[in-house]
Order: structure tokens, then C-alpha cells, then sequence
């Protein structure tokens, strides 16, 4: 008699430690799914906006400090990252991207994880 095995889905091991998304997508540009590979920087933000296809707005707060005054500033970062369709994001999440090679002329960066 055969065994019965559950069906799990599968998804590409990214070498990061993060949760796997729920769902499953068919976009090649997918960590997870697909074929993109990911490396160098792995950055947290705030999602901004939502209004391009496939592709989100990432904005992160950081202090820097100048040394004319002995003191930090507030910074902001505007990031541009590939979402695919398996991670489902809203104007305000948390999320985590990570680098990649170029997808577009100002998207080097793909969503990873929501937080």
C-alpha cells in the first residue's frame, strides 16, 4: 500500500530567515515562486504607497549625525520594491526587502516578508 502524503507547497529556500507566504504565486520575479535571487542588504520600513503595478513605495526613518552641531537629524529613504502577488500589502505594513538585481529602472529591491 502507498502512503499518503500530504501536499505541501513548495517554495525556494531564499537563505534568509523568514516566514514563507500563505499563498502561491506564478510571478517569475518572486523570491519565492520564481527564479529571483536575492543578496547584499536587507532593509525595514513603512509601506507608502500601494499605486504601481506590482511594485511598492518603502519609506525608512534613520538618525544621522553631524558633527558641525554634535548632533542627530531625522532622515527618510524612499525605496522602490518588486511585491508579488503571494504577499499581500496595505499603505502603513511593516515589511522587510531585500536586494536584487535590477527589475526596472528604479526597482532594485523585492518584498520578503511582512512583519
Amino acid at each position: 500500500m502507498k502512503k499518503l502524503t500530504e501536499k505541501k507547497e513548495i517554495t525556494r529556500n531564499i537563505g534568509l530567515t523568514v516566514k514563507d507566504p500563505n499563498k502561491k504565486c506564478n510571478d517569475k520575479n518572486c523570491p519565492f515562486h520564481g527564479t529571483l535571487p536575492v543578496r547584499g542588504q536587507i532593509i525595514k520600513g513603512i509601506v507608502s504607497s500601494i499605486k504601481m503595478k506590482n511594485a511598492i513605495l518603502v519609506k525608512r526613518n534613520y538618525m544621522h549625525y553631524v558633527s558641525k552641531y554634535e548632533r542627530y537629524e531625522k532622515r527618510t529613504s524612499t525605496y522602490a520594491a518588486h511585491c508579488p502577488d503571494c504577499i499581500d500589502v496595505k499603505v502603513g505594513d511593516e515589511v522587510r526587502i531585500a536586494e536584487c538585481r535590477p527589475l526596472s529602472k528604479t526597482i532594485s529591491f523585492v518584498t520578503i516578508e511582512k512583519i
